[in-house]
């Protein structure tokens, strides 16, 4: 019978580099679909924030585990033949931006209204109030959120390895069907996730500290 081996420990760290892969996708996917939805949030015209707030509710209403098979298996019912890594790419896109979404729409408006006013009297428009004043705000204060939103990213790559997607957890499923051996092969995933996310749940107190963020 197979045993556990450093060869497998290899295998494993080799599929967290793409579970790393997908965070940073979904990540720069997400945050750029996030700001546009952040902003129309906050935006003076109705209907753009009528269907910037439908779309948030509508994402995180919906489990990520659902978005994921509509990605993956309805777009193949309409005869698009996609590969797992786009359609988990989409996915976590679109989970990705809608709390992204929020999360940075509640720090543009804990910018206070006075910023508002002052740089409205000092002749900025609209787009210059974001550009000069209100994002640069807005940005330290979401640092933290954004970091520790980042763990949540990663965790949830795993439930990519439904649709094949070898990942880390994809990954640790296949050794375990070799060597079966649940234990210790689940353990150094665990030990894999931790080695990610700890840094980035340090990174995001670390931030929160210095920025005074909640003072």
């Amino acid at each position: 019978m197979i045993t556990f081996s450093s060869t497998h420990l290899i295998y494993l760290i080799e599929a967290a580099r793409w579970t790393l892969l997908l965070s940073v996708l979904a990540f720069i996917g997400g945050g750029i679909v996030g700001l546009a939805l952040a902003l129309g949030r906050v935006s003076q015209i109705r209907w753009l924030r009528w269907v910037s707030s439908a779309y948030i509710q509508i994402i995180q209403g919906t489990p990520l585990l659902v978005v994921l098979f509509l990605a993956y298996f309805g777009l193949s019912i309409l005869g698009l033949d996609i590969p797992p890594i786009v359609a988990a790419g989409l996915s976590l896109t679109l989970y990705t931006s809608a709390f992204l979404g929020e999360i940075w729409r509640g720090c543009i408006l804990s910018v206070p209204k006075t910023q508002w006013e002052a740089s409205n009297c000092i002749g900025l428009n609209r787009l210059q109030q974001y550009r000069y004043v209100i994002l640069p705000q807005a940005a330290r204060i979401a640092i933290p959120p954004t970091v520790g939103f980042m763990v949540q990213i990663i965790k949830n790559t795993s439930i990519t390895s439904i649709i094949g997607f070898v990942e880390l957890a994809r990954a640790g499923q296949i050794v375990n069907n070799s060597t079966f051996e649940p234990f210790i092969t689940f353990v150094f995933v665990a030990m894999i996730y931790f080695a990610m996310c700890y840094p980035l749940s340090l990174a995001s107190r670390h931030f929160e500290r210095k920025l005074n963020v909640g003072k």
